[in-house]
Order: structure tokens, then sequence, then C-alpha cells
């Protein structure tokens, strides 16, 4: 697309714009870029994140709040980041305090406890996130909203909410939610209206959805792209981003990732193609900071060389992911659990994994925590000894309230009953179910090896935290607690039954983020087992100018990992191959990678 449509497109967009898409395609790049431009083209506009593991604050290099922080070097352009937790005790703190001094102590307690739950935690970022939606009085002063949304299945959730709590406090008879009092939520009823209205007004909204020209990708954004459109958000554009054009045709590499690409897009879906469309090419610089943001929109800068270590000794003595399968395997059974951020082959590697354990005798059940679900289509073929499932939220869902209600049954009459179900079609009952359907297949390592694919970072870290939370929540609405819920944590945190693999690409933003998980995770008391590196272009041989200095700036990021954060480490290499099927799967097991410390138990 030329320079002077992108600059038109920008320039006639509407108010609101959502960037969305599957994680690791460039939405936050992509979404500041459009910022920074947005903002040279004279427009006040406020840029934020509804990703619980933002990266606002590293791609445009400043420290950001829930309040607007003016962007330097880009005048105009304003960010912030809604925090779960911090919104969450804003909410507790403005519901409960009307009851402080009129209730009985006993009834306020009663209603804290209530909102001590994760559902809180979810109902409060919301509320946040419809008050930049819905209050025009809000964000009177900014010319455009550009929203950075988590990774699709966690957006799709958010977009949906606004008509799920509509209709919950609609049909609720109680006066009493999970949240609360409902008079907490009643006050908020025409907020999430007007939220709604916002969302499908298309003189108002647009929604983007990024994809890379891959295949997983673009049959993520197209799912997106149907289910929003039923929703009646319909005013939907789409960025291709990474688009490769191999500079020389005797460098096999870049050939082959340039026909993937091109592969890709020709099967791309049909409603897909439909919509008008942006392209992006693949940089060989990671757009970060305001300068080069600023470049995305407006050509490719000039090929720039990036200081590096020298890390041929790494590269010298290399070893297979089969190395640390074998650890993996010396452990008989258990759980062995793939994180980090959204795009960085977390799915890949889970399935390398599952499948090379199956394949070596073992039973092992592969499945995925992520809404998205894309571990059935990585596999892609019958495998002895190997089981592959994902925990669907609806099932889930419908399974967890028909439990509650038939236990429930022999105690409570017709009314009580009817109050329970109603209490139950609350929209964070499928929170709750899902979190059981999770602490269930961890229990499932006792017999054997179950390998999951967690969602992406900022979801994953609401998962883990909710741990407690949702206990109390369980218990609540259960007379008795499963076994595999209470033993959840414990099991997370057994070293001996959980290895956590911390799954990034050589990169900024995957190395840095997955480092603030091994935080959080550290917090929860779980040490990850070992980083797994993906997908490094860094000394592949190549001689395309993009990918040389792509591998390049590679480098210091794989130090970083070694250095800082990780002595178990293994680099796998780009492979020119998509790694979907079996036999794909299994090469990239077979293939050379880099070891930083030898690998023991």
């Amino acid at each position: 697309m030329a320079t002077e449509r992108i600059t038109s497109l920008l320039r006639s967009a509407t108010r609101i714009l959502f960037f969305t898409g599957k994680g690791g395609v460039g939405k936050t790049s992509l979404a500041c870029a459009a910022g920074v431009a947005m903002a040279h083209q004279g427009r006040k506009v406020l840029l934020v994140s509804t990703d619980p593991a933002s990266n606002l604050d590293e791609v445009l290099g400043v420290r950001l709040s829930g309040e607007p922080a003016a962007i330097p070097g880009a005048g105009g352009l304003f960010a912030l980041n809604i925090d779960p937790e911090s919104a969450a005790k804003a909410y507790r703190d403005r519901v409960v305090g009307p009851y402080r001094g009129v209730l009985p102590e006993a009834s306020v307690n009663s209603i804290e406890e209530q909102l001590s739950g994760a559902c809180t935690v979810e109902i409060a970022a919301f509320d946040e996130f419809t008050k930049l939606l819905g209050d025009a009085d809000r964000t009177a002063e900014f010319d455009h909203i550009i929203f950075d949304t988590a990774p699709t299945g966690h957006t799709l959730r958010l977009l949906k909410l606004p008509a799920a709590w509509t209709g919950f406090i609609a049909a609720n008879t109680t006066g009493t939610s999970c949240l609360g009092p409902l008079a907490g939520l009643e006050t908020q009823k025409s907020l999430y209206d007007s939220s709604l209205q916002a969302l499908t007004d298309p003189s108002t909204t647009t929604l983007i959805l990024v994809s890379r020209p891959e295949r997983s990708s673009l049959a993520e954004a197209n799912r997106t792209r149907g289910e929003l459109a039923e929703m009646g958000i319909a005013n939907q554009r789409l960025f291709l981003n990474g688009l490769f054009v191999a500079q020389d045709r005797r460098d096999a590499a870049a050939c082959a990732l340039e026909a993937r690409g091109q592969e890709a897009l020709a099967g791309m879906p049909a409603e897909l193609a439909k919509l008008p469309r942006l392209e992006v090419p693949l940089l060989p610089y990671a757009p970060m900071g305001v300068e080069n943001l600023r470049s995305v929109f407006s050509g490719m800068s000039p090929i720039r060389k990036a200081v590096h270590k020298d890390l041929s000794e790494v590269f010298h003595s290399g070893l297979p992911l089969s190395a640390l399968i074998d650890e993996l395997e010396k452990m008989g059974h258990g759980v062995v659990m793939t994180m980090g951020k959204g795009g960085v082959g977390k799915t890949t590697v889970a399935s390398a994994s599952a499948i090379e354990l199956a394949y070596r005798g073992h039973p092992v059940h592969l499945s995925t925590t992520d809404p998205a679900a894309h571990v059935v289509a990585t596999v892609a073929g019958d495998v002895p000894n190997l089981s592959v499932s994902r925990i669907d939220p609806a099932a889930e869902t419908r399974q967890y309230m028909e439990a509650v209600l038939a236990k429930a049954a022999p105690e409570l009459d017709a009314q009580a009953m009817a109050l329970l179900e109603e209490d139950l079609r609350s929209p964070c009952t499928e929170e709750i179910a899902v979190f059981s359907a999770f602490a269930r297949t961890v229990a499932d390592g006792q017999h054997g090896f179950v390998v999951l694919d967690t969602a992406p970072t900022g979801h994953t870290i609401l998962l883990l935290d909710a741990a407690e939370a949702y206990h109390r929540d369980v218990t609540r609405t259960m007379s008795d607690v499963p076994d595999a819920v209470r033993q959840l944590l414990p099991r997370l945190r057994d070293a001996e039954f959980t290895r956590v693999l911390l799954v990034t690409l050589p990169e900024a933003t995957p190395v840095h983020e997955a480092a603030r998980l091994q935080d959080d995770l550290a917090r929860a008391g779980i040490t990850p087992y070992a980083w797994v590196v993906n997908a490094s272009l860094a000394g592949n041989g190549s001689c395309d100018p993009v990918l040389i200095e792509r591998g390049e700036r590679e480098q210091p990021f794989i130090a970083e990992v070694r250095e800082r954060f990780s002595r178990r480490m293994v680099v796998v290499p780009w492979e020119p191959f998509e790694p979907v099927g079996p036999e794909r799967l299994r090469q990239l097991v077979d293939g050379i990678v880099i070891t930083l410390e030898p690998l023991r138990g």
C-alpha cells in the first residue's frame, strides 16, 4: 500500500480504533505506530492497553500508569495501561464504601468476601475499559482512542462482556451476584449500554485485525472477524504485518520465508480477503521508540548494523532439543507447561515435546488453556500414545453449572434453586469453570505426562494469581472443594511434578515479558525449569540484508537470557518449513540447538 494511502487511512480514521489478533503478530507495534503517525498529523490521541501483560511501556520507552501520560517526541500522543489489580481495589472501595456504618459489620464483611474473588479483578478492569469506551466525557479532550488489546481469545471475551453483563443485570432478580450487591453493577448499566453502542457504531469504531502472513494467524483473524461481526462490530480492517520479499533469489532461507508467506496468503479465507487491507513489510529492526515507530508507516529505514556480542562459542557447541526432552522424560509422569508471550511458539514447543514423549512410548495428554486453541491444528495427525484436547469454555461452563445444581438440588427448594441458577448465569461462572478444568487437567499428571500449552502471558498470570481466589469462589457455590482444585497450587509448585518451560523469541519484548513472567511465577512459588529461545535467525548463513540484521540483533538477547535469567537454556533455530504435523515437529526436535549449561535434573 502506498504511503499516501496509509496517510489517508489514518487521517480518515474513526474516533475509536481496536487493534487485535493472535499473540505475536505485532498489535502493540502497529497500534503505537498508528498513534505516533496520527499525533504527527496534529491529532490528540490516547493509546490504551487492555492487556494484563502490557508492553506499551517498553515499545514507547515511557513508564506508564493508569493515568494518561504524554509520550516525549510524539506531541499529542498520550498512553496508559489498565492495571487489573489497581482497578479491583478501587472497585471494591467504591462498592463497599456506601455500606460502611450503614449495614451491620457482618453484612459488610460478607460483601467484602464476595468481592475478594477473581471475578472482581475482571469486572474492575472491564469497568475501566467501558469508561474509556462509553463515557464520552472521560475522553472528551482526545480526538482518537486506540486500544491495544490482549491476544484474541482474551479480547473476544472482553468485547462480549458489555452484552453479557447488560443481560445479566436485566434478568437478575436476586439483588446479588458474585460481585456483591447488584446495585454496584446497576449503576454501570447505562455505561455498558453506551459501550455496546460505541462498539457497534461503524462511524465511531473500527476494528483492526492484525495478522502475520501465516496460516494459523490468518485463520484466527478470520475466526475473530466472524465472531465480532455476529456481535455487530462490522467496520473491520486487516493489517498484514511482516510481509517479506527475498532480495537475493540465491538465498535459500530468504526464498523459503517468502514462499511460506505467499502460500499462506494464497490460502487466506475468502471473507478475510475481502476486508480493506494494509500491508507492512518485515522490518530489519524492532519498531521500538518513537523514531522507529514513526518509520513503520513512512517507509523502511535504511539497514543499520547492530552492536552485538560474540556468541561463536555458543553456536559451536550445539545440542538438539531432544536433550531437554531427555530430562523431562526422567520425570516418568507429571506436567510440562509452556508459557510466554503470544506468538513465541509455545504451541510448537508443547506439541513437539508431547509428540516426542509419546513416540518414546509414554502416555501423553496435550491440552491448552488458550481460548484460541491451536494445538489440534498444529499436531494435525494421529500419534500413538497421544491424546489431544482443549479446555472448551462453553462446555466446561455447562458441565460446571450442571454439577453445582445437581449437588444443591437435594437441599434447596424450588425458589432457592431458581436463585442459584440465576446466580450461575453470571459471566464470572465461565472463569470459575475453566479454572476448575485447568485444575483437573493438571491432576491428570499423576497417571502420565500432561503437556499444557498455556494462554499468552497476561491471561496465564491472571489464571495463576486466581488460584486462591477461585478456591473461595468454588467454595461459595459448592459444598466441598474438589481435590484437584485444593491440590492445584501445591502441584504447580512441586518441581518434581511440574516443569515450566518459558518460551520466547530472541527479541527485546518477548525476552523481557518472559522475565517478568518468571518474577510473577517466583512470587507464586513456581520456578521455571528452562528457557526455550525459539526461531532464531542468528548464524543461519543467510545473505539477505534484512535477515542478516535481524539475526545480528538477536544475539544480545540470547546473551541476556543466559547471563541474567536462566542457566538452562535451549535455542531453537528458525526452520524453512512450517512446524505443523507430527513429522515436521519431530524434525524440530532433532534440529541443532544451543545449550549454555549441561541439562541436569
